[in-house]
């Protein structure tokens, strides 16, 4: 099967994994019905609300849930190292329930008031109930888990899976320190820009990939965990290289949104020190994007951020050969790589 095809089986399934999750049984009960316990509706509004499913009114939407990019790599994994995808489905809610869980702090950490085309939790119900929201979010992620029970996923690989998925949950929120207190600094080393994104981005690409193989019971799982683990760094400096040079049309962000930002991604920390000029600019108020922009082509960022990408991406094939695998789903998950390097938006 080519990478839709599994889109398209995938996808569903990891849809209703998260509404079995999100959604208690009282919530989906009619509006008169005796047992409704109505006191949390907008509790687990917001929660729907934040993953597409209603609108802000909470009537049932079809929006922008995201590209649940990490749940397809935890099946698409689990297929490939020899699994049942469906044992997997408990595993990939959790993943994407905590990749949203991130989303909502994020954007109240940022100030952030649209994703996905749509005004942010925060800036409709408040920061203190958002931060609950995401709170909420990161404990159901831990108890969609249980799910592998039912499944009949043996107790030894449910422990592991537990424990790679915590290791993920901390690295998440080290990755998001480090990239708060760059805020504060004029620049940054590019070693230390790795860092932060090898935690913030890389590792929960990572742990979807290890938890899918782990399930399967794959005694190569720390193939497929590397695989996720370059396959995140591509992804996050081309979304860097986006986030300064896209396509307006496709990004849906204003072109330069990075830099007027001011955000320290890799061309930046690549050309912060390397050129005076460069810092002087991104100091200034206000920033000059254009002039920014120009000055990180002159000094090669934007071929040095490519080439990088380029190399992670070629390391998570290296790693994906080296699983020994070779099938549909291991075809999928190649076809799944080349499609983020040269994605637009």
């Amino acid at each position: 099967m080519t990478l839709s095809h599994y889109f398209t089986k995938y996808l569903p399934a990891i849809d209703a994994e998260m509404r079995q999750v999100v959604s208690p049984p009282h919530f989906n009960a009619p509006q008169n019905a005796p047992q409704r316990d109505t006191a949390l509706d907008v509790y687990y509004g917001m929660l729907h609300y934040h993953l597409g499913w209603v609108d802000a009114d909470f009537k049932p939407a079809l929006s922008d849930s995201g590209k649940r990019l990490r749940p397809i790599l935890t099946l698409l994994t689990c297929e490939a190292a020899g699994g049942d995808c469906e044992n997997a489905l408990p595993a990939a809610a959790s993943i994407e329930l905590l990749h949203n869980f991130s989303l909502i702090h994020d954007d109240i950490e940022d100030g952030d008031t649209t994703r996905r085309g749509r005004a942010t939790l925060w800036t409709i119900w408040g920061r203190p109930q958002a931060i609950n929201a995401g709170d909420a979010l990161f404990t159901l992620a831990h108890i969609a888990l249980s799910g592998m029970v039912a499944r009949n996923v043996p107790p030894a690989r449910r422990l592991s899976v537990r424990e790679r998925f915590d290791q993920a949950c901390l690295a998440l929120t080290q990755g998001q320190h480090l990239d708060l207190s760059f805020e504060l600094r004029t620049s940054i080393t590019e070693a230390e820009y790795l860092r932060m994104i090898g935690g913030k981005t890389a590792a929960l690409v990572a742990g979807a990939c290890a938890i899918g193989a782990i399930v399967a019971g794959s005694e190569v799982a720390a193939y497929y965990e590397n695989f996720g683990r370059e396959v995140g760094f591509a992804f996050q400096i081309q979304d860097d290289l986006l986030g300064i040079w896209g396509d307006p049309a496709h990004t849906g962000k204003p072109a330069g949104n990075d830099i007027r930002q001011r955000k320290k991604s890799l061309p930046v920390a690549y050309g912060l020190d390397r050129s005076e000029r460069l810092r002087e600019l991104y100091a200034a108020d206000p920033i000059d994007v254009a002039a920014v922009s120009a000055e990180l082509e002159h000094i090669g960022a934007r071929d040095y951020a490519e080439a990088m990408a380029s190399q992670h991406h070629q390391r998570a094939l290296n790693a994906l050969n080296a699983s020994g695998r070779d099938n549909a789903a291991t075809d999928a998950l190649r076809e799944l790589a080349n499609s983020l390097l040269n994605r637009t938006a």
